[in-house]
């Protein structure tokens, strides 16, 4: 069994409620991570759009696409 095939058998066991619960934990550990580290928010806000739209070019290309 591969790695994906796990995870999608284990994610099919999640309600609807546990994904923003999921999205929510990711914006904190991010938030710790900037406190952390602050180096991190001294870059200009168009290198944090131009790092989300890379970011999400994939997953919307699969998404939308065939």
């Amino acid at each position: 069994m591969s790695f994906g095939t796990w995870v999608d058998s284990k994610v099919k066991n999640l309600g609807w409620v546990d994904f923003p619960l999921i999205k929510l934990s990711v914006v904190g550990f991010t938030l710790m991570l900037a406190k952390l580290w602050e180096p991190l928010l001294s870059l200009d806000w168009y290198w944090y759009t131009i790092i989300s739209v890379l970011a999400v070019i994939k997953p919307i290309t699969k998404m939308f696409g065939k």
